[in-house]
């Protein structure tokens, strides 16, 4: 039996198999109003018929001002959950565990999007005034918009933002629930001392800068149902050795702390929280060692997905029999080839262990 099509259970979830599609912006609210639109419907979709075991959306924004782009996925309106329920409906009828990642960009949001610059926007150009933990704005060759520090009461509607949006993912049928604390936006913002130079409990120390992180995932637990997972998505460095930043053994002390308030996995990125972070490593599985590091060395016993440079269905199968990972989560990969879950059974000559569509049949074997 191929170990990348063993199924997992967290809590009283049963993933049918390791694979992970990674959350991957789209841009594609042509309408700037955060509610899915037929792309987001098929790209998602289309990931769970191509057999994905975990099915996760783009970082989908807690509150209009948490988007990077004017164009993201939101879900702090009941018109932005309801055209997300049919998604979550469809993914969960092919057999693949519907999930959502909830977020917030803090001092990284109003840019434009990729292929459009990704230059900060002001607010007379379609942009908006910005948050973070300190006033000092994402370091843009251009002007960016100003950036608020955020007070206590502004941080308690963060927290409240966050508990709302994973009520209206829980009624629209979502089973995983991600909080996103990576990759340099609001909440890894807190975390790291290059970011968070506050001096109130929400900055100093390990105690203070992590607090956000932990008072995020305690809400969205408190609102989600017990029976089903919450993931946390975190960068294990912040690939800046040589000052005071994030590091793996802050990220392994963390994962301990976010399974204390009801964390059930750590999925485990890197960097962003600045222009110079540099992954120590690049190529096939350049992230696996950190989430290998936290599975092995968190205080409390916790799941972790592996991301970064997972390509082949030899590279996913081996993140999971050897015990690297319990997830193998694929990004880029699944943008080449959304049925990459498929071809991997048929690469490691395991299609009786996956329930493919009955319509693929004769292409996939199963």
């Amino acid at each position: 039996m191929a170990a990348l099509f063993t199924p997992v259970t967290l809590r009283e979830t049963t993933i049918p198999n390791r694979v992970m599609v990674s959350p991957m912006c789209q841009y594609s609210c042509e309408a700037r109003d955060g509610v899915a639109t037929d792309w987001h419907r098929t790209h998602l979709t289309s990931r769970a018929v191509g057999g994905a075991g975990v099915v996760m959306t783009e970082a989908t924004a807690v509150e209009a001002r948490g988007r990077i782009s004017p164009e993201d996925l939101g879900i702090w309106t009941d018109e932005q959950a309801a055209a997300l329920e049919p998604i979550a409906e469809f993914v969960r009828e092919r057999g693949s565990v519907p999930g959502i990642q909830l977020a917030h960009a803090g001092r990284k949001a109003s840019t434009s999007r990729p292929w459009a610059g990704h230059e900060p926007l002001q607010p007379g150009d379609g942009g908006w005034d910005v948050v973070g933990p300190s006033g000092e704005p994402w370091p843009y060759e251009d002007e960016p918009p100003a950036t608020h520090r955020l007070d206590v009461d502004d941080i308690d509607a963060v927290v409240q933002s966050f508990r709302d949006a994973a009520e209206r993912a829980r009624d629209a049928g979502f089973e995983v629930a991600e909080v996103h604390a990576a990759h340099g936006y609001l909440l890894h913002e807190f975390l790291s001392p290059v970011t968070n130079h506050r001096e109130d409990d929400y900055g100093g120390d390990f105690e203070g800068r992590t607090r956000l992180a932990r008072e995020v995932t305690a809400a969205v637990r408190e609102v989600w149902p017990d029976g089903k997972p919450v993931f946390v998505r975190i960068s294990a460095t912040d690939w800046l050795p040589d000052r005071a930043s994030w590091t793996v053994a802050d990220s392994v002390r963390l994962a301990g702390d976010l399974a204390e308030v009801g964390a059930d996995l750590i999925d485990v990125s890197g960097g962003g929280i600045h222009p110079n972070s540099r992954p120590e490593r690049t190529g096939p599985n350049y992230q696996l060692p950190y989430a290998e590091r936290i599975r092995e060395e968190a205080s409390a016993d916790i799941a972790v997905g592996a991301v970064g440079g997972i390509t082949t269905p030899e590279q996913a199968e081996a993140v999971v029999a050897n015990d690297r990972a319990d997830l193998a989560i694929v990004g880029r990969e699944h943008l080449r080839d959304p049925y990459f879950a498929l071809h991997a059974a048929r690469a490691l000559d395991a299609t009786d262990e996956i329930e493919g569509p009955p319509q693929y049949r004769r292409a996939f074997g199963f």
